[in-house]
């Protein structure tokens, strides 16, 4: 689908956001289409888990307005972001170590108010798409490895069936196969279902290969953005941080 056909799954329309007075967000404004990939990549530092952290409702901004979906919600928490179709994989897996991974889908399917009649199906619809989730799915999450860690984060935020999602750095401390045979599933996703993505990452080759555009950020300002293809010269995206 050409950008110009996509409806706006999410909007960002002049943010800017910091911490204790610390500005670290000035006036950024993007926009993500249903069923578009788009990667942000930035130097550390440059704002981008701060980004998504104002996207979905984690952190007030200090200006701007968001929309999902065409909707300025009253309450941009992340509880009716859910609702209205967004999720976050948050960086660093964020799972309960003391929690099995059944027990962490059952805790996120009741946070999400999925009737109990639907979680048996949501919970094999996952597990289609990370099948090797079922050899570990009653083991505690502390337990497992950092790339079986992602994909119970993955499939966690995929139990409420979003229609946009946002991922922050999903390959931290994966191997490249590891983090490919992550993405292969969620290409998959956008191509079936319509999902739009919004992916901050560093491992720029393997995101790229499935982006439809690339968002370059500095300092807190997206200063560019275009196709994968514009930033394929690794020298040239050097010299944008």
């Amino acid at each position: 689908m050409s950008q110009a056909q996509q409806r706006p799954a999410l909007e960002a329309i002049g943010i800017s956001a910091g911490y204790g007075g610390r500005a670290v967000l000035e006036n950024i404004s993007l926009t993500l289409g249903e069923g578009e990939i788009v990667t942000l990549v930035g130097h550390n530092g440059a704002g981008k888990s701060t980004l998504m952290r104002v996207l979905f409702g984690l952190h007030r901004p200090d200006a701007g307005r968001i929309r999902v979906f065409g909707q300025e919600l009253p309450n941009h928490s992340p509880a009716a972001l859910g609702a209205a179709g967004l999720a976050l994989v948050p960086e660093g897996r964020g799972v309960f170590p003391d929690l099995t991974v059944d027990e962490i889908f059952g805790l996120a399917l009741w946070a999400a108010a999925v009737p109990k009649q639907e979680r048996a199906e949501r919970i094999e619809e996952v597990l289609t798409l990370l099948p090797r989730i079922r050899d570990f799915r009653t083991r505690r999450a502390g337990t497992l490895s950092g790339g079986q860690q992602q994909m119970v984060s993955i499939a966690r935020a995929l139990l409420t069936r979003p229609r946009a999602l946002l991922l922050d750095e999903p390959s931290i401390g994966l191997a490249p196969k590891l983090f490919q045979d992550l993405l292969a599933p969620i290409a998959a996703l956008r191509d079936s279902r319509g999902i739009a993505i919004l992916l901050v990452e560093q491992n720029v080759r393997e995101a790229f290969a499935i982006s439809d555009r690339v968002l370059a950020m500095k300092s807190g300002a997206i200063i560019e953005e275009g196709p994968p293809s514009a930033f394929s010269d690794h020298a040239r995206l050097m010299e944008l941080f």
